[in-house]
């Protein structure tokens, strides 16, 4: 990573409460090709979040301690604040003396924006204003919020206009929560009414119409320069296994997340029309946090 912060953009998108297992199988089956393209080797790999609902685990995520690989460690950690003793700082480890990422970031000359999308980065009222006020810029309105059945086009649209915005030289660290997965739900699943209410195939059906749009914010964060990419789940959700409903609990299904990152070849990379996920993907155990 020390050799991608200062010369690439970065990315961060948290796809709130998207389940591994759903994940997984929407990509084997074809169901989100531009995520798909995009994944190394076309598969998630398997993490496990550092928290079971959205504050807690973007705490830790926006700190450096991205989900953690699925899989006995320590994994190096792609980011970390500087720390005596942290078992999983290594060479490649972009290591920054602020309290948190984002003001690490910042710190090395980064423009960092935040477009929300749950409750909690809608800022109006304390605890929906900790998150956002991290960023030097945040973006939240009703339109990006989880009741909206277009809030990830909404959610792209604005980061387009901030991409749009910048100076050439300036670096950008963006983050997106996307609210599209987290219930309700139900609108995205075709002829589906209210009554129906909120299920696995609904979830689905939300990612199904993040991938349709997904591409565009893409194509915006990687037209300026190559960007390095962070894809994930902040926490899985229950819908009705073992009589569990919702997060915040300690259910297979919440702990467990999809991860990947990739780099978004700049503008004249060879390989930028074609999607190229670049050399970042050679490294398979980085990025893990415990």
């Amino acid at each position: 990573m020390n050799g991608i912060v200062g010369s690439h953009d970065i990315l961060l998108v948290t796809l709130d409460t998207l389940r591994y297992d759903v994940a997984a199988e929407l990509a084997a089956d074809g169901r989100i090709p531009n995520l798909a393209a995009r994944l190394p080797g076309g598969q998630w790999e398997r993490r496990h979040t550092p928290g079971s609902f959205t504050y807690a685990a973007h705490q830790a995520i926006l700190a450096g301690f991205l989900p953690t690989p699925a899989s006995p460690g320590p994994h190096p950690r792609l980011f970390a604040a500087r720390f005596a003793g942290s078992e999983t700082t290594a060479d490649g480890t972009w290591v920054f003396d602020t309290p948190d990422l984002v003001s690490g970031l910042s710190a090395a000359g980064y423009r960092t924006v935040c477009i929300g999308g749950v409750g909690f980065f809608n800022k109006q009222g304390p605890l929906g204003s900790v998150l956002p006020g991290m960023f030097d810029e945040s973006h939240w309105e009703p339109e990006f919020g989880v009741p909206s059945p277009t809030s990830f086009e909404a959610q792209v649209a604005r980061a387009e206009e901030v991409v749009a915005g910048l100076p050439p030289e300036q670096r950008l660290f963006l983050f997106v929560n996307v609210s599209a997965l987290h219930q309700p739900n139900w609108f995205h699943l075709p002829a589906a009414t209210a009554g129906d209410g909120d299920t696995r195939e609904s979830h689905a059906a939300a990612l199904e119409y993040v991938d349709r749009h997904v591409g565009r914010l893409f194509a915006a964060t990687g037209s300026r320069r190559p960007c390095f990419a962070v894809v994930c789940s902040d926490h899985g959700t229950a819908y009705g296994e073992d009589g569990y409903t919702g997060h915040r609990l300690g259910h297979e299904v919440v702990w467990t997340v999809p991860y990947a990152h990739f780099v978004l070849d700049g503008p004249g990379t060879p390989g930028a029309a074609a999607g190229s996920t670049g050399t970042a993907d050679a490294d398979d155990t980085a990025g893990g946090a415990s």
